[in-house]
């Protein structure tokens, strides 16, 4: 089973072309009952969006199925047209479709999982992440990002941060390599400020962040990094990611290699007690 690559502050979000049909056919679909109640009304698109307080362009643009409109979008139009509720209907479904495809995907995984392991060798791992560290990786993409792109991205990721409010809590789990915590991506205020969320992160009851440090001459994590979900409905699943490009792993053996792979790895880390220490001395120097 594979997934595929992957909000503005103004209010609508670009909907990337064929990223998923389903996705672009609701926002058609919202877009149309949009310009029906519009026109019902007698108001233009640039008058609509003077009175909701977002631009003709972006009427203009939720009209044709191009951008997802927030909640507050659909309220204030709805409220505007006198839609009964027609259109602030439509806010829980697009506001799952707001999100990349992969990202929807990852999220479906996580709310369905009672436990966590990722491994991660580059950069922080996401659910770990600060929005400051998170919003200074998308500008890095290449190609190049769009702002309404990165939005949408930055918005995705800082969504799925909602687990650790979750109760049932999950158990997590999380080895990062040494040089993932010493790399200032986005500069060293950045860092500082991501370092000192890890150690909060770590003083959760369900939650164990471990560090690989950089002199091990025996390493089980050289082929990449890997995510693991066991799910309290179905059977465990593992997620692999490199460039543009993830999959999820399904097949009974595959998993259990990599369950047995990141054992490997947690055993060569440093323990939950060692890494925060570790972790914090490192705060300490940026």
């Amino acid at each position: 089973m594979t997934v595929g690559a992957g909000q503005s502050g103004s209010g609508t979000e670009d909907q990337d072309a064929g990223e998923d049909e389903g996705a672009a056919e609701l926002l058609k679909t919202v877009g149309k009952q949009l310009k029906l109640w519009r026109e019902r009304t007698g108001l233009t698109q640039a008058e609509l969006g003077t009175a909701i307080g977002y631009s003709e362009e972006q009427v203009s643009s939720v009209e044709r199925g191009r951008r997802a409109p927030k909640p507050e979008f659909l309220d204030a139009a709805d409220e505007v047209l006198g839609a009964g509720g027609m259109l602030a209907a439509f806010k829980e479904d697009v506001e799952r479709a707001r999100y990349p495809k992969k990202v929807r995907d990852l999220a479906k995984l996580e709310a369905e999982a009672v436990e966590i392991g990722a491994y991660s060798d580059h950069n922080i791992q996401g659910l770990l992440q600060t929005e400051d560290y998170t919003r200074a990786l998308f500008p890095m993409r290449r190609p190049l990002l769009d702002e309404e792109k990165i939005e949408r991205e930055v918005a995705a990721r800082q969504a799925r941060l909602a687990i650790f409010n979750r109760w049932p809590a999950p158990i997590l789990s999380f080895v990062q390599e040494e040089s993932t915590l010493r790399r200032p991506l986005g500069g060293k205020m950045v860092l500082r400020g991501q370092l000192e969320h890890i150690l909060e992160l770590g003083q959760l009851r369900n939650v164990e962040i471990q560090v690989m440090p950089t002199d091990r001459e025996d390493h089980a994590g050289m082929g990449g990094q890997l995510r693991l979900f066991d799910s309290r409905r179905g059977p465990s699943v593992a997620h692999l990611e490199v460039q543009q490009f993830s999959r999820v792993i399904s097949d009974r053996q595959a998993v259990q290699t990599l369950q047995t792979q990141y054992g490997i790895i947690r055993a060569q880390a440093l323990t939950p007690r060692e890494s925060l220490d570790f972790i914090e001395k490192l705060r300490g120097e940026t």
